[in-house]
């Protein structure tokens, strides 16, 4: 969409991910990923900032889609997998597929080291990696190697059993009269001890580093009890550095044809924004719905979409405690009481938008408990009969036509919340009939 300073922006959500950015004819100018992606293409459009991508992209661009990634190294390889495949002009320009750094551990050698590179090689080594920010690694390195957690050779001597280090190397080793280093060129420990260490090194990077965590945590807590704040700060640090080695990246390989579903989906809830005029993208909805049986078992269902897509890490199911008999707008209030009373009471992140099945009476319900909570989220219901709309003050309902992706979304909502619902019920009912 485009506006009279450049493309429309407010569909763009606060979320991790890659942007695309495409000039009138749809071909793909510039490739880019950020923690924040509202904030990240703000910056673009910023006449106080002016530069050379200002000055030369910006004035090209006619859309902007983006696809939403689950961390920033999620974020970080499909960028590079997108430059790659696409060769953007002013990607190429601006060189911007630069290197990222890995942790490199020498798995090959007899006695391995811990290494800090940019380039990933076929030489048997394990990497992990890349890391979008390389000082938090960097210190974390440092902070590990100082306190012992794995204590592996800082030399790049090549040495192994057939091959001893020149004696005159070894005196000449300030590691090795400091006892910075464990010495297997001299023999202080043994290939199996010292490969038992590079083994905990590579499960550490693989993930399994709750222990530290959990000790970083502590440290930190104390040393912030006794005003040592730099300490504090280093700890921190090492923490951050600690959810970047641990991010989870979802393993999928999008190539061009691939990256179709994802940016419908997010041109979906563009279209949402739109349809209902809303003031900032619907990027985080989330659809209630109710199931019973003959009044008996009574639940609630919400599932929820980020980006277009189903996040099921948030999905909650509601087995109703304060409600008897078929009401339905007593039913959808309580599960609307429940969820948003708790996200308040947690100060957990709230959705863009609360979505319903059903009509003017369970919209009304909703939007009640809502405003007792003096909570500001736009909040909409569907009717199935005819997809008839109802958003709160306005008389008439809103119908979309068919083929809106707005309503499409819109149906991919109530009927998964629809199913989520159900499953949760026959689960319920067959406790019961088995006593």
């Amino acid at each position: 969409m485009q506006g009279p300073s450049g493309p429309d922006r407010s569909h763009v959500p606060h979320a991790c991910g890659v942007y695309l950015m495409r000039d009138a004819d749809g071909a793909i100018l510039y490739i880019g990923k950020a923690k924040d992606l509202f904030k990240r293409v703000a910056q673009y459009f910023n006449p106080n900032k002016p530069d050379l991508k200002n000055t030369y992209l910006t004035p090209l661009i006619r859309a902007i889609d983006y696809v939403p990634c689950g961390s920033e190294r999620e974020a970080l390889l499909l960028e590079r997998r997108l430059i790659h495949e696409h060769q953007p002009f002013f990607n190429a320009m601006w060189k911007d597929d630069k290197s990222y750094p890995y942790v490199k551990i020498t798995v090959r050698e007899d006695f391995p080291r811990i290494l800090l590179t940019r380039r990933k090689l076929k030489d048997g080594a394990l990497y992990f990696g890349p890391y979008p920010k390389v000082s938090p690694i960097k210190g974390l390195l440092d902070h590990l190697w100082k306190r012992k957690f794995f204590p592996l050779r800082p030399c790049r001597w090549d040495f192994s059993m057939d091959k001893p280090l020149d004696p005159r190397t070894l005196h000449s080793c300030l590691y090795y009269h400091t006892k910075d280093c464990p010495a297997p060129c001299a023999g202080h420990i043994s290939r199996r001890d010292y490969r038992r260490v590079a083994r905990d090194a590579v499960l550490f990077f693989s993930g399994r580093h709750a222990d530290l965590r959990r000790r970083f945590e502590s440290e930190m807590r104390e040393a912030s009890r006794k005003l040592e704040y730099e300490r504090a700060a280093r700890l921190r640090d090492n923490l951050a550095a600690l959810d970047q080695i641990g991010e989870r990246v979802r393993v999928r390989a999008i190539g061009a044809g691939d990256l179709a579903q994802p940016l419908a989906a997010s041109r979906s809830v563009t279209d949402l924004q739109a349809a209902l005029n809303l003031s900032t993208a619907p990027f985080h909805i989330e659809c209630f719905d109710v199931s019973h049986f003959q009044g008996r078992q009574l639940v609630a269902a919400m599932v929820c979409f980020q980006g277009g897509e189903p996040h099921k890490d948030h999905y909650r199911r509601f087995r109703l405690r304060e409600v008897s008999g078929i009401d339905d707008f007593a039913s959808i209030a309580e599960a609307v009481r429940r969820r948003y009373g708790r996200l308040q009471r947690e100060g957990s992140a709230l959705p863009d938008l609360i979505f319903i099945d059903g009509g003017k009476g369970q919209l009304g319900a909703a939007l009640e408990e809502i405003r007792e909570l003096k909570l500001r989220i736009p909040v909409a219901a569907l009717a199935k009969r005819i997809e008839e709309i109802f958003l709160p003050d306005r008389p008439e309902s809103l119908i979309l036509e068919r083929s809106r992706p707005a309503l499409r979304l819109l149906q991919r909502l109530r009927d998964e919340a629809h199913r989520f619902g159900i499953k949760y019920h026959r689960l319920l009912r067959g406790k019961e009939l088995l006593g």
